[in-house]
């Protein structure tokens, strides 16, 4: 299939039920059970930096939501981070393009002068070759419930600021 240019618009333009159904239909009706949901528990999406991507005769086909979290370390120190996921988009529109764009209007949303880690629990093939995210620095971290640790991954301009142990949760602040 060949990619489209979508349009990205922001995602609390969205009606929340259509969203809902959209995450439904990509990630099945269980997705709540999952640990992501687990580690932003209670924290509501980003607006700045979630989007909703709509095709060339406007329908929604695709999203992705941004959540304030934090890296708790060994000490008890909170290590703020930005949560991506989920990168949702409806099955038969898989393959287009789409979560690539997604990805990088979030991306090129974020504030370059105070930059976050960006942590997801995805596909290293997919987002550490597009994206530069990457397990390497997230064997020490613990999660909420069950994970694939290959799966854990963080994209950071400097990880030398990464601790090298933690739980991941919802920011409090």
């Amino acid at each position: 299939m060949a990619k489209v240019e979508p349009t990205l618009i922001p995602l609390e333009n969205i009606d929340p039920v259509l969203i809902e159904q959209l995450l439904d239909r990509a990630f099945g009706e269980d997705r709540h059970e999952r640990t992501a949901y687990k580690i932003r528990e209670g924290m509501d999406w980003l607006p700045g930096l979630s989007f909703a991507a709509l095709d060339d005769e406007g329908y929604l086909v695709g999203t992705i939501q941004v959540w304030p979290v934090a890296l708790t370390d060994t000490q008890g120190r909170a290590h703020p981070m930005l949560m991506v996921g989920p990168v949702a988009v409806v099955p038969e529109r898989q393959g287009e393009g789409f979560g690539q764009a997604l990805m990088l209007g979030m991306m090129g949303s974020m504030n370059a002068e105070a930059p976050l880690p960006l942590v997801l629990i995805g596909d290293h093939d997919y987002y550490g070759r597009l994206f530069g995210f990457s397990a390497e620095h997230t064997g020490g971290w613990t999660l909420p419930g069950p994970w694939n640790p290959d799966r854990l991954l963080v994209q950071c301009t400097n990880p030398l600021i990464l601790p090298h142990e933690g739980v991941l949760g919802p920011w409090r602040r």
